[in-house]
């Protein structure tokens, strides 16, 4: 990609990118995603001739005949963030007016499959949180990395945090006596979280315990020199308590928070209430969290039931 960079104006790009993180306050995540799509886009009107450097040049037909090209190549979901991310870029431009018009604008796109969320069931969920300090009785966990894992498996779990918001979560943001934290989440979207007694009690445990410093700015979850956890240093401790737990090594932070919201839900919770406590702007994306329980009340009804 870096080559084909110098075949492409990168002030467009770049003022794009730097309006995603300054102004948009998106993820580095979704910035690395946007300008890969953008710099892909290019890349194929290159090869196939068409690349004039003048994005107000490329015409309907072009991105018609982008889609069906790229369509063979990439799977539905990473083709459809690559249109996010064109389109995104155009809309950008449209507002500096340095095109007239966004042609990835009602582009027809194929259909997206909606696999239900993975998840661990409540009893699955009990065992996962007990793996920590049972590997720290059996010696095979040092103790600061026991109470430290349990206190992140409580947080992901009770707060149905996203392990970025965990991870950049600060001894500030939580209230103990409340029982509630503070997140910014995606866009940088500022909600409250109830992380329940058991969290609560665990996190204050834990800086009882080890004698931590809460200052308002320090990390919530720390390595042993107090060096702030990174997103894929969480992954790999779930995979080590998921595999002492005997459960599927496939889960994730994430599938945490499926499991979050599945269990609300079955145990009452409304729609509004869990699309509040995890942040999603739209119910819509809230709503997969009840087909889920529907698939399971079905599941339960065909095993059970003579006439199913």
């Amino acid at each position: 990609m870096a080559e084909s960079e110098s075949h492409l104006s990168l002030s467009e790009l770049n003022d794009f990118c730097d309006h995603l993180a300054l102004e948009r306050r998106v993820s580095a995540y979704t910035v690395r995603n946007y300008r890969a799509a953008v710099i892909n886009f290019v890349v194929w009107m290159e090869r196939r001739g068409k690349w004039s450097g003048d994005f107000a040049a490329v015409r309907p037909l072009d991105v018609r005949s982008f889609l069906i090209d790229e369509g063979r190549r990439l799977a539905r979901r990473t083709l459809h963030n690559h249109v996010s991310g064109l389109r995104a870029f155009y809309l950008y431009l449209r507002k500096q007016g340095q095109v007239e018009s966004n042609p990835f604008s009602g582009v027809t796109l194929p259909k997206l499959s909606k696999p239900l969320p993975k998840f661990l069931t409540e009893n699955q969920m009990r065992t996962l949180l007990d793996a920590p300090i049972l590997l720290w009785k059996e010696g095979k966990l040092g103790e600061f990395e026991a109470f430290r894992d349990s206190l992140i498996l409580e947080l992901l779990y009770g707060g149905g945090l996203r392990v970025s918001e965990l991870c950049a979560l600060n001894h500030g943001q939580i209230d103990l006596q409340q029982g509630v934290a503070r997140v910014f989440g995606k866009g940088r979207k500022e909600r409250l979280c109830p992380l329940g007694p058991v969290a609560t009690r665990c996190l204050q445990a834990f800086v009882d315990r080890f004698h931590l410093t809460a200052a308002h700015d320090s990390a919530v979850v720390t390595i042993p020199n107090g060096q702030r956890m990174e997103p894929r240093q969480v992954q790999k401790l779930l995979k080590t308590h998921l595999a002492a737990a005997e459960l599927p090594l496939d889960m994730t932070p994430h599938k945490l928070r499926h499991s979050f919201a599945t269990h609300m839900l079955d145990n009452g919770a409304d729609l509004r209430t869990v699309q509040e406590l995890l942040g999603h702007a739209n119910l819509s994306t809230t709503q997969i969290y009840t087909h889920v329980s529907i698939a399971r009340l079905k599941e339960a009804h065909k095993q059970a039931h003579p006439r199913a």
